[in-house]
């Protein structure tokens, strides 16, 4: 496998924690450059650890985790999303004196619900002898790019549009969810 089918499949892999990220930019009253990092670094690093654990896991076992991954994503997103939608509607406290904290858990759980299908991604790394170094390394630094851009993106439209960004944001991470679970269930082909 080429550089350039490398960087599509990385590109295509980071586009659901793109997403995530652009919502957490919207919900991102200051922006903050350790938060943007940390955000943009925890979803790198889980693109690039998913793969090479699934290069250890190995083809013997890519049933059995075809068979639930989608579910796992599609729960973890629609319970995220859903508790951003009801954040977005609750009254809220004055925001001057809040403190914006990030949520490690809850961008723990977001990232490695992202990055499931990199998983799949390692094990068919393994399969097809693929360098995992090589991998990894594109997938980890253009996830983490990509997702520095969208929390950036994110925050300048949630200046802007305040909480229908985030009520927007939300129904994103519901909608990618059911885009994945409906991906493996077979109703969606693309």
């Amino acid at each position: 496998m080429g550089i350039l089918e490398l960087i599509l499949i990385a590109i295509g892999l980071s586009m659901d924690a793109f997403a995530v990220a652009v919502c957490k930019g919207l919900k991102m009253y200051k922006l903050q450059y350790k938060q943007l990092i940390c955000i943009a670094v925890f979803f790198g690093g889980f693109q690039a650890l998913m793969p090479l654990i699934g290069w250890f896991v190995g083809k013997q076992f890519e049933s059995y985790i075809s068979a639930f991954d989608h579910w796992i994503a599609f729960a973890l997103l629609v319970f995220i999303g859903g508790k951003m939608l009801l954040e977005a509607l609750s009254p809220r406290e004055e925001e001057t004196d809040k403190k914006e904290c990030l949520n490690l858990k809850e961008l723990t759980i977001l990232a490695f619900a992202t990055s499931i299908d990199a998983l799949a991604v390692g094990i068919t790394f393994a399969i097809i002898e693929v360098s995992i170094v090589s991998a990894i390394s594109i997938i980890g630094i253009i996830t983490l790019f990509l997702c520095a851009i969208g929390v950036f993106v994110g925050h300048r439209f949630g200046k802007i549009f305040g909480n229908k960004a985030e009520i927007l944001g939300g129904s994103i991470l519901i909608l990618i969810g059911l885009k994945i679970l409906l991906e493996h269930l077979g109703v969606l082909n693309f």
